[in-house]
């Protein structure tokens, strides 16, 4: 698969986690043709292990933006997170207008940007329930959403490990794009928003990879 990154601090970032996930665990990966060529997107994934975002981003073909944590943004590190594309945003509940305004940014610019319906990890390693911000952002942006599936990465690092266990398989799909004219229910917001994550959300529970053919 092509190397997505156009910094060398990205494309760093990009080289190790494929690394780490191909000689250390057993990946798989199906649907990239689903990921548009060029344009803006939201790539819409569950969330049940801190390996998500690195794996997602390993296997996509293009270069994707993503939310972390403001806290993370302190010093060097912050500055090495910022050069991969993070975007700091306010867990606590603050105000995260800045952080918006730079997510239409990057998609203004034809970029692509991983969101995560469920907001936060899940606890057991199924789906939670869809908060509202993934609608939010894909009403006032209008661009196509791709629903995204990782498989077995709870196993692998979930967040009740200090250590990850390698051992376990990955499965990442992704599936065709939905257009947020068809998820949106016409409601008022913010159920509006939250109908059209929960709507990403079982786009999301829907995919899973091929049957294996035993030979």
């Amino acid at each position: 698969m092509k190397n997505p990154g156009t910094n060398p601090v990205y494309r760093g970032g990009w080289a190790l986690s494929h690394f780490i996930f191909d000689f250390f665990t057993r990946w798989e990966v199906y649907g990239t043709e689903n990921i548009p060529k060029e344009g803006p997107f939201l790539l819409a994934g569950n969330h049940a292990s801190f390996f998500d975002p690195p794996a997602f981003g390993a296997a996509c073909p293009r270069e994707l933006h993503y939310f972390a944590r403001s806290t993370l943004f302190v010093g060097k590190f912050g500055n090495l997170i910022r050069q991969c594309h993070a975007i700091p945003v306010d867990r606590d509940g603050g105000n995260d207008l800045q952080a918006f305004r730079e997510v239409f940014k990057v998609l203004r610019s034809g970029g692509g940007l991983l969101v995560f319906p469920e907001g936060t990890r899940s606890d057991d390693g199924n789906l939670r329930e869809a908060r509202p911000g993934v609608g939010m952002i894909a009403v006032r942006a209008k661009v196509p959403i791709i629903p995204a599936r990782i498989h077995g990465s709870f196993r692998v690092f979930s967040r009740h490990q200090k250590l990850p266990d390698l051992k376990n398989q990955i499965s990442v799909v992704y599936g065709p794009a939905l257009d947020v004219a068809d998820l949106d229910p016409g409601d008022t917001a913010p159920k509006r928003f939250l109908t059209i994550s929960e709507r990403v959300l079982e786009a999301i529970g829907q995919l899973n990879p091929p049957p294996r053919v035993e030979v």
